[in-house]
């Protein structure tokens, strides 16, 4: 889950991290009411998404009048999609140098990631690609956990001179809250000293990971939820767990972590998934749902279902998918790769009931599938 600047910031704040001064606004009354409170203020778009000042969303506003109109274009524009209905209307800051601090997931060392640069401001993207020397990592042992003393290790020797501390103590304190609310991704770009020499989160990105939705509730009412897909809302409606992608080979397979291999296979023989859609053990009575929302996407040219059976039969299974499609007589090409407990008895059924035999294995199946849809 996704959650906003407004939203993500005093989370910060809750930790001791410095955030500027300012209030929410829903209206360009508001955000002149806030403004006359602070002084010279920056208005910005709250939205889930990145690139809000390229993208005309975040304003400079030296009076309160100035908020109001800057708070009236603002609101009511689309930024990536998503329309803008508040805005952050905040202290400007006397910014002396920009950094930039996050703590994420990190698949390569499975454990939880510290990045920090000199070069804040910037796409981080960016930085990784041009000067990958100014983005620093270190991965952190959860059992141990992220001190001072290892932020201070961190970025000393970057330039920051007297402000090294207090970046340091904003960094171990970014990873407190990284793992007080079950943070996907923590970030702060730009991370400010100011020049006074404060230490300021200028802006915050915070993901949560939907596992700690139901621990965190006081936390997660602020958050927002993923904008889903037509085909992604009926999904959530029917209780599946589906996501649009941009291929043309359909996938469905029992349990995630197939699904994943499946759509990594068929990338490696140079195709496209077009969604992902697992439907575990419960596809006798999920089939002809699933199946109702495949044929429903236009882009999906040929269709790859995929059980492997241990705990689940892939016979029960079989028989759910078989049903589905005697009931919506699909016209697209179908490949099957049936594996696992009670599979002989899957692939005797659908010999019997539709003429067709599945392919060897995986392989061979996903590889038909692909050539098809081409």
């Amino acid at each position: 889950m996704n959650f906003e600047e407004y939203a993500g910031k005093p989370l910060l704040a809750g930790r001791g991290i410095d955030v500027p001064k300012g209030g929410l606004a829903k209206t360009p009354a508001e955000a002149a009411e806030i403004a006359a409170r602070i002084g010279p203020a920056v208005v910005k778009a709250q939205v889930p998404t990145g690139k809000r000042g390229k993208a005309g969303g975040i304003k400079l506003a030296a009076t309160p009048d100035e908020a109001r109109i800057h708070a009236k274009t603002i609101i009511g524009m689309e930024i990536g999609e998503h329309k803008v209905e508040k805005v952050l209307v905040e202290e400007q800051m006397p910014i002396e140098r920009e950094l930039y601090a996050a703590v994420l997931n990190d698949p390569l060392s499975k454990s939880p990631l510290v990045m920090f640069s000199t070069e804040g401001g910037m796409d981080i993207e960016e930085v990784a690609a041009t000067a990958p020397d100014k983005l620093h990592r270190q991965p952190v042992d959860i059992r141990r956990g992220f001190s001072h003393a290892d932020a201070k290790t961190l970025v000393q020797g970057l330039g920051l001179g007297a402000a090294e501390d207090k970046v340091a103590d904003a960094l171990a304190k970014l990873y407190s809250v990284y793992a007080a609310f079950d943070a996907e991704l923590l970030e702060i770009n730009p991370l400010i000293v100011t020049g006074d020499g404060r230490v300021v989160a200028l802006d915050c990105k915070f993901v949560m990971d939907d596992s700690g939705i139901v621990r965190r509730p006081d936390i997660a009412r602020a958050g927002t939820p993923e904008k889903l897909t037509g085909l992604e809302a009926s999904a959530k409606a029917a209780g599946l767990k589906y996501i649009d992608l941009e291929g043309n080979v359909g996938v469905l397979a029992n349990g995630a972590g197939l699904t994943m291999t499946t759509m990594d296979v068929i990338r490696h023989h140079g195709g496209r998934p077009a969604n992902f859609l697992e439907i575990g053990g419960e596809s006798y009575t999920q089939a002809k749902p699933a199946l109702e929302l495949l044929l429903s996407n236009p882009n999906i040219k040929s269709l790859v279902i995929n059980f492997c059976g241990a705990f689940a039969r892939t016979d029960v299974m079989t028989q759910g998918v078989i049903e589905a499609i005697v009931a919506l007589k699909p016209k697209l090409p179908i490949f099957f790769s049936v594996h696992g407990t009670g599979d002989e008895e899957a692939i005797r059924l659908l010999k019997d009931r539709l003429g067709v035999t599945p392919l060897a294995t995986m392989d061979d199946a996903i590889k038909a599938a692909v050539e098809a849809a081409r």
